[in-house]
């Protein structure tokens, strides 16, 4: 009976020895199929995760800002003589097209109506220009300066009429208070570019009311405002302010403190016009400052410095995280501009 009782003794050892290993291996098993489980979804979580980079990763955007873009006077004489509405344009077309955006000052109204306000220097442009304005590769065109009041409101009027149905944007004007302060989205490869135009060279009087077409409205602390609320609705925030003293190759202390204060509020870029002459590109905190592009299609050929200008050519890899480039533009005796080096 004892020996019995030791054999099964034995018997019970050697089972629950045996189901101890049998169980080891079967957890062993578990663990790693477990830990296999686990490294597969790490690695579908991280292909997930390249894949959600990869499609929310942007392309490089490109904008080419040129200066002030004027089609009559003398220009208009030149296009006659052609006889080619692309006359101005021959030379610049095809980089100005290769941009993604490609953005002027439209210095003047377009239109065949209109009447003379007097100014002494007065310009309007024949609607034929429209052709080379387009071949030239134009997307959106600043209207917020000082000539576009000098054929009066319909002269303005037709101006957004003629460029909208063209498919071109303009901003800085409109038909009314809201319409003339909107801010111009252009999207392009996924980012959406938010456009603001305004110019301190005009009487409030032609600032657009609630019923009246006009300008924007030069206030500064509403522009600093409207900049902080559309920082977040668009991936670069562009300024276009036509301002400073003509012939002048430096800026002046207001321009700087204003542009400074645009970029320290969320603004991008700001693009000046005005001077005819070019002044300094700088780089200030993560923004960009170019306070004038001076002339792109102009006929001022009294001075070396009126027969050249810049453009800016920026790149932006993802939101509001932009470079720029400056190049220098020549103007010839046709009033034709070159980009220098290109």
């Amino acid at each position: 009976m004892k020996k019995i009782i030791i054999i099964i003794f034995l018997i019970l050892i050697i089972f629950f020895f045996l189901f101890f290993i049998f169980k080891q291996k079967i957890n062993n098993a578990q663990e790693k199929e477990i830990a296999s489980i686990i490294q597969m979804n790490n690695a579908i979580t991280r292909l997930q995760k390249i894949e959600e980079e990869e499609k929310n990763k942007k392309e490089e955007l490109s904008l080419l800002f040129v200066g002030d873009v004027m089609l009559s006077r003398d220009i208009a004489k030149k296009i006659q003589i052609n006889g080619d509405q692309k006359f101005p344009f021959l030379s610049v077309a095809e980089k100005l097209s290769g941009a993604d955006i490609a953005v002027g000052n439209l210095e003047g109204p377009i239109s065949s109506r209109g009447r003379n306000q007097g100014s002494k220097y007065s310009f309007r442009a024949n609607p034929e220009v429209i052709e080379g304005i387009q071949y030239a590769g134009f997307d959106l065109f600043s209207l917020a300066n000082n000539h576009i009041f000098d054929w009066g409101r319909d002269a303005l009027e037709d101006t957004m009429l003629i460029l909208s149905s063209s498919s071109i944007n303009f901003s800085g004007v409109g038909k009314n208070y809201e319409d003339a302060n909107r801010v111009t989205v252009i999207k392009k490869k996924g980012y959406l570019v938010g456009f603001l135009s305004f110019t301190n060279l005009y009487p409030k009087t032609l600032f657009a009311t609630d019923k009246k077409s006009g300008i924007s409205e030069y206030d500064e602390k509403k522009i600093l405002e409207r900049i902080i609320a559309i920082r977040k609705e668009v991936d670069v925030v562009v300024v276009l302010l036509h301002w400073g003293n003509e012939y002048e190759t430096n800026s002046n202390n207001t321009q700087k403190k204003f542009a400074r204060e645009l970029i320290d509020v969320g603004a991008d870029m700001v693009v000046g016009h005005h001077p005819h002459v070019a002044q300094e590109v700088e780089k200030y905190k993560n923004g960009i400052i170019a306070y004038s592009l001076g002339n792109f299609v102009f006929d001022q050929g009294f001075s070396k410095e009126t027969m050249k200008g810049l453009a800016l050519d920026v790149k932006c890899i993802e939101a509001h995280t932009c470079s720029a480039k400056p190049i220098e533009v020549l103007i010839n005796n046709d009033f034709q501009p070159t980009f220098s080096g290109l």
